[in-house]
């Protein structure tokens, strides 16, 4: 009757642990995290007799949760590279709004203070017309001001976010290891803490919307938790706390480091390769810098296209001079790295300066610059928009800015952050005070023969680089036979007022006096074209402009700065000049580029969000609750547990019978 009473027992219990195993699944089935439990049942070694071997019920070995160690790292790689994703394509739809299109973009802009010269040709001396040129001037700097700052706000946006993920990331970290002491604990009484080992999941599942991790498990129940390549995180019951420090060579942005025994470690955003901390410093580094050199570089170029044109005309200030800038704007600036050498009194030993020789040629990029570490005195510069290097010395020009070091030259081991343009946009402004400051007048005037048989006239005139001489007035144009070699063209001579005499070639359309590419190169500094066809023996008189109140000549020359292709020219290895882009063709790609960014990162944002909820669905699918299933294993159990009772039943009144047998 005892092995009768015995098996019923277990029976009862087994069945009994597995309803409760049932109910708490059932209870669970919309906590986040939960993972499935189930009793595990097993046979006891049956008891020998002469009529062979007789079982002794059931044994509850233990209480497993549904777990795949694939699926659930799966579930963390795909959710850490979603969240990158989408944090990256929510911080370039705030980018893409500092680059409108239309008459709010900085195109349009740019052009308006252009065409406003228009009115200033038709009337030079007119106030009015001057003024509004002025006014034109404030919004085009204003507003690459304005698109400069609000650069400079994105990027202490992006600091505040990294500081609080990482204090997210902390806190995680710290109760991973918390979790895993628990478990430790509790894992060695042979049985896993199910509930606990749920809650670490879940903690790694959030962990991993801030950083992508690697795990892997110890014998002892513990989880290693890992980043960036291999570097612990969590290991056992410690955590390593990550911090937001100062990039090495600019203090308003910022680098990821870890904790180490010798202090903040730096970790190279390169091997962070999901979560949102890598999205945000992939976006301080590369998107947010090149929109800074994108700006910089069309702010730069337009200031100082417009400035050098206007200093090479006069203005109305008595007497009349030379025009003084319209523009300044942010200059060049070389950042040292912390670590460079240090004087005595802690500042830094060595000393970078640069200064824009060509605002043309200036490139949308920063530039490392970095010392020999063998001391042989070579400096190389690493273009970092493309990674091209190249040898440089003090005094070498490069990409339209001339590098200088100071007294002490940087030592081995040095190196710099230089950057010729970045924050050219935020210090944009006018500084041209009064109407009458706009230079719109030539130097130099043109005066066609009154007994001139042609139908020349002078459509413009105007200086075009500082090569103009005004010594070398007045000037004697003479036009004579068509060219023998091209008929089209008729032979003329320049007669400077030196005595010295030019020849050369003019065809319709033709400019007369900017000739470098002639044969022979006539580079006088000035440009005239004409209107009409001049004829043999006819003559044009150049000389100072005496009334620069009715001279309109540099003004037209402002006109054709909007056509101009003067951003972002490159100069060849073989010396030519790469041809650059207009102020609005320069513009349109600006905003090509970071829309592309936005549309490329929204596409991926999507199909990564779908892979890693298609990859939480499966691990669900897995680990997780089926109502259904356990409405019929709640049926199956019950009947059990009926099933054990009847037994137990059944072997206690046999159990009566036998003592009422005894009793007799």
């Amino acid at each position: 009757m005892s092995g009768l009473l015995s098996i019923g027992v277990r029976a009862m219990f087994a069945n009994q642990a597995a309803l409760q195993a049932v109910g708490q699944n059932i209870a669970n089935a919309n906590t986040p995290g939960y993972s499935r439990q189930s009793v595990v049942l097993t046979t006891p070694e049956g008891q020998f007799t002469g009529a062979g071997y007789f079982g002794k019920g059931v044994t509850i070995e233990t209480v497993e949760r549904a777990h795949n160690e694939f699926l659930t790292r799966q579930a963390y790689t795909t959710k850490a590279i979603a969240h990158m994703d989408s944090t990256r394509m929510s911080q370039l739809s705030q980018l893409e709004k500092i680059f409108p299109p239309g008459e709010t973009g900085l195109g349009a802009a740019a052009g308006q203070f252009l065409n406003a010269m228009v009115d200033v040709s038709s009337r030079p001396s007119d106030p009015s017309a001057r003024q509004v040129v002025m006014g034109r001037a404030t919004e085009v700097a204003a507003r690459f001001s304005s698109a400069g700052q609000q650069l400079v706000e994105l990027q202490s946006g992006v600091v505040s976010d990294l500081k609080a993920n990482v204090d997210v990331v902390n806190e995680l970290s710290k109760q991973i290891a918390f979790a895993n002491d628990q478990i430790s604990r509790a894992n060695g009484n042979g049985h896993t803490p199910n509930d606990l080992l749920d809650q670490r999941d879940k903690l790694v599942s959030e962990l991993s919307k801030y950083i992508q991790v690697s795990t892997l498990p110890a014998s002892d129940g513990t989880l290693g938790v890992f980043i960036g390549g291999g570097q612990r995180l969590v290991l056992g019951a410690q955590a390593q706390e990550l911090s937001v420090t100062q990039d090495p060579y600019d203090s308003s942005r910022a680098a990821l480091s870890i904790s180490d025994s010798g202090g903040p470690r730096s970790l190279d955003e390169s091997v962070l390769t999901g979560g949102s901390l890598s999205a945000l410093l992939q976006y301080q580094n590369k998107d947010l810098q090149d929109a800074r050199n994108l700006l910089g570089q069309m702010a730069a170029a337009l200031a100082s296209r417009v400035n050098g044109q206007q200093a090479l005309g006069l203005d109305l200030s008595d007497p009349p001079g030379k025009g003084v800038p319209i523009f300044g704007f942010g200059q060049p600036r070389a950042l040292p790295a912390t670590t460079n050498a240090r004087a005595p009194d802690g500042s830094f030993a060595s000393n970078v300066s640069m200064t824009i020789t060509n605002a043309s040629q200036l490139q949308a990029s920063a530039y490392r610059l970095e010392s020999d570490l063998s001391g042989s005195g070579t400096y190389k510069l690493t273009r970092l928009s493309d990674g091209y290097t190249q040898n440089v010395a003090d005094g070498d020009t490069v990409d339209g800015f001339k590098i200088s070091f100071g007294a002490t030259p940087p030592a081995p081991g040095d190196s710099y952050r230089l950057e010729p343009v970045a924050q050219a946009a935020v210090e944009m402004r006018r500084v041209l005070e009064q109407p009458t400051g706009i230079a719109a007048a030539s130097p130099l005037t043109a005066t066609t023969n009154v007994d001139n048989k042609g139908s020349a006239t002078v459509n413009s005139i105007y200086a075009v680089n500082d090569r103009f001489d005004a010594t070398k007035l007045p000037i004697s144009l003479a036009f004579g036979d068509p060219d023998p070699a091209n008929p089209a063209k008729l032979q003329y001579t320049l007669t400077l007022a030196d005595g010295s005499v030019l020849n050369g070639t003019w065809a319709a359309g033709q400019n007369i006096g900017n000739e470098p590419n002639a044969v022979p190169p006539i580079d006088l500094g000035f440009e005239m074209s004409l209107n009409g066809v001049p004829r043999k023996d006819d003559t044009i008189s150049l000389e100072r402009t005496q009334f620069p109140a009715t001279n309109n000549g540099n003004a037209k020359a402002f006109l054709n700065i909007q056509g101009e292709k003067f951003v972002g020219q490159r100069q060849r290895p073989d010396g030519s000049i790469a041809v650059g882009a207009t102020i609005n063709e320069a513009y349109s790609a600006t905003m090509s580029e970071i829309g592309s960014r936005v549309q490329g990162a929204t596409y991926l944002s999507s199909v990564s969000v779908a892979v890693a909820a298609d990859a939480e669905q499966t691990r669900a699918g897995q680990a997780g609750v089926n109502l259904d299933e356990e409405a019929a294993r709640l049926m199956q159990f019950q009947q059990g547990y009926q099933a054990a009772a009847k037994v137990l039943q059944a072997a206690q009144k046999l159990f009566d019978e036998l003592l009422q047998m005894a009793a007799r």
